[in-house]
């Protein structure tokens, strides 16, 4: 799969349709998606909200080509991932999606600079690691390691790497779930100003009900199903939110 142009194509980012993932145990099938339909606009910030079990950190999975859907269909750029083969969706991965985590993931014996250079080595079109850095307000960090940076800091390392090879798509499992509230709203104002000046889709999923108001859209899951789609006219700062 060649790498997408950005914007390259009318219509939504991610198509999802009648997608399903099965888990075989040894109780029988556990349906972790079922059925979902979906379109996900380009540029906006969506929310996936609900209880762990409910398939939301599924969906986000295979829509970054972490994981294959049992059945469906994921459109991204023309492209149906769910038919996609395993070095298509290395090649989607590595240029077309950035990913962030709830646990940092970071290199212990590389600094912030060095631990964004790793992506930035391997990306077509990369920022460089102090304009990625930069953007997430670490220029005064750049040859700290992970030990000299407190949690929120090594987070806002790992969104700088994420969004430095310039993804289409940023997806963010639970970015604040292992931080103090504090460092949570900083990292979350990191995400959303990297994405306004990046161009990029958020895709956040998360179970703090309170991160939903910093969405343009909020899907909450219920047992594999998204059972609720709702909007905010007007989603409100990290800053704003109550947690």
């Amino acid at each position: 799969m060649p790498r997408p142009a950005r914007h390259s194509h009318e219509g939504p980012a991610f198509r999802v349709r009648a997608l399903t993932k099965v888990y075989p145990t040894e109780a029988g099938e556990v349906r972790a998606l079922d059925g979902v339909d979906l379109d996900i606009r380009r540029g906006e910030r969506l929310v996936l909200l609900g209880p762990s079990g409910s398939g939301k950190s599924t969906l986000l999975n295979i829509l970054g080509g972490l994981d294959r859907a049992t059945s469906g269909e994921v459109v991204f750029e023309g492209r149906d991932l769910v038919k996609a083969s395993d070095a298509e969706l290395t090649r989607y991965r590595r240029h077309a999606v950035g990913f962030v985590f709830q646990f940092f993931n970071l290199t212990p014996s590389l600094t912030a600079r060095e631990n964004v250079e790793l992506i930035t080595e391997i990306s077509e079109d990369p920022m460089a690691p102090e304009e990625a850095l930069a953007l997430v307000g670490l220029s005064d960090r750049l040859d700290h390691f992970p030990a000299e940076l407190s949690g929120g800091q090594q987070q806002r390392v790992a969104v700088a790497r994420a969004i430095a090879k310039r993804p289409e798509i940023l997806f963010c499992d639970e970015p604040t779930g292992s931080l103090d509230s504090a460092s949570g709203v900083q990292v979350l104002e990191a995400i959303v100003k990297v994405a306004a000046e990046t161009g990029a889709t958020v895709l956040m999923v998360t179970h703090n009900a309170a991160i939903a108001d910093i969405a343009d859209r909020v899907i909450r899951f219920r047992d594999g199903k998204a059972v609720e789609i709702t909007a905010n006219a007007t989603p409100k700062s990290p800053s704003e939110v109550r947690w």
